[in-house]
């Protein structure tokens, strides 16, 4: 009765007010990760605009505002769209999962199809204002959540668990990879992975991926030029940071100039001369550069508070789906700027992920407050049910039907 009280309550039908689920329903938004938005959001868009407006008057005709003003209107499109996810019972997600996977593998498909190349890449549409590839990690988190936690019974059964995960991930990772989009797609596996790993699936399982990840990914670095032009040059930094790409070199210079204090902010000189794209994927080391060693280590604190609130998001979560949710969106965002920094610092080769909430991109940064509205959807539900305990004997370690020929328990889900 409790558990029905329960899922009533979280579809949004018709209950007793007075019910403690009902009551959860309507609670607040977990503050500290409010805070620590507002800050990574305010400081995003300081050092956007102090690394764009030179590159902005280069290439739009003397407008050196024009990208700042371009991230001004995606940042309310995308702080609207995030109040309303914040507002939606996450459980709607599971009438909604399918019809907008199929709208993604439709307008990947499409991007292919339009063939808008830009910079080498097949990856945008409308000008390139628009990359469904950033709208296809967070809909993968979506719905491999709600698919882990509809079938998290059968996840033990390799025809049940493995082989629908690998068409899953193989339809959306090949589409975005033909792009190509090699960074794109490796986030796409990465996460999978993950929530695959979470929602309980089996260890023999997860091995036999990590497998053919594994040798996956070695073949597209022997067949892909870009593949292997970026650890080639990974490989010959590592050596010798002195024949590190000439990206990464620039990116030594910047770091190097700031020093401990930096240089201030808007003084930074080597965005002027070569630092590539320095709005986008170098923009931790204009960060580095105008902030010194102080400004990059509260920019990686900020994103270590923000995985700290969606894991404690995720651990409060009402059920498993709620914090399957929480899990992978906050590992997603995690990923990318942990991506981002490293690339920057010659620890991992070459990859196109953005600085969530500060590079300049509509589409990064609308996806990223979409997940940031989930995530407060989660949380308004904190504090476990007593009835929603579907998921909390998390991989029993004793057998308790052995003994009687019936099958063992299934691992529901790991912490």
């Amino acid at each position: 009765m409790g558990t029905r009280i329960f899922r009533d309550a979280a579809l949004g039908s018709s209950a007793d007010p007075n019910s403690p689920s009902v009551r959860r329903l309507g609670g607040s938004y977990d503050f500290p990760l409010l805070l620590i938005m507002i800050v990574l959001l305010v400081f995003g868009m300081m050092m956007l605009f102090s690394a764009s407006w030179d590159f902005s008057y280069q290439i739009n005709n003397g407008d050196a505002m024009y990208m700042f003003n371009r991230q001004l209107l995606w940042l309310a499109i995308g702080l609207v769209l995030a109040i309303l996810l914040s507002r939606i019972d996450y459980h709607r997600w599971r009438n909604f999962s399918v019809p907008i996977m199929i709208f993604t593998i439709s307008l990947l498909a499409l991007v292919l199809f339009v063939n808008e190349i830009r910079l080498g890449a097949v990856r945008a549409l409308l000008g390139g204002s628009i990359q469904p590839s950033e709208l296809a990690k967070v809909v993968t988190i979506i719905y491999l959540s709600v698919w882990i936690h509809s079938k998290r019974e059968q996840l033990h059964e390799i025809q049940w668990g493995l082989m629908p995960l690998a068409v899953i991930l193989g339809v959306v990772g090949g589409l975005i990879y033909i792009q190509p989009d090699l960074s794109a797609t490796a986030t796409i596996f990465l996460l999978g992975g993950l929530l695959f790993f979470l929602g309980g699936g089996e260890i023999k399982q997860i091995a036999i991926l990590l497998v053919v990840a594994v040798v996956v990914g070695i073949l597209v670095v022997k067949i892909s030029p870009t593949g292997q032009a970026r650890v080639g040059a990974y490989v010959s930094g590592i050596q010798d940071p002195t024949k590190a790409s000439y990206h990464v070199l620039r990116s030594f210079e910047a770091i190097v100039k700031g020093g401990v204090f930096g240089v201030g902010i808007g003084r930074a000189n080597t965005k002027f001369t070569g630092l590539p794209v320095p709005p986008t994927d170098s923009i931790f080391a204009v960060i580095a550069e105008e902030l010194g060693l102080i400004g990059a280590i509260g920019t990686v604190l900020l994103y270590l508070l923000f995985i700290w609130r969606g894991l404690r998001i995720a651990n409060r979560a009402p059920d498993m789906l709620g914090s399957l949710l929480a899990s992978g969106l906050t590992f997603w965002i995690a990923t990318e700027a942990i991506v981002n920094i490293l690339v920057m610092v010659g620890l991992l080769p070459f990859a196109g992920n953005a600085l969530p909430f500060i590079s300049s991109g509509g589409s990064n940064l609308v996806a990223s407050l979409a997940a940031v509205g989930i995530l407060l959807s989660v949380s308004r539900q904190a504090e476990p049910l007593a009835e929603a305990d579907e998921w909390r004997n998390f991989g029993a370690s004793i057998n308790l039907r052995g003994r009687n020929r019936r099958r063992s328990l299934s691992r529901i889900s790991r912490s």
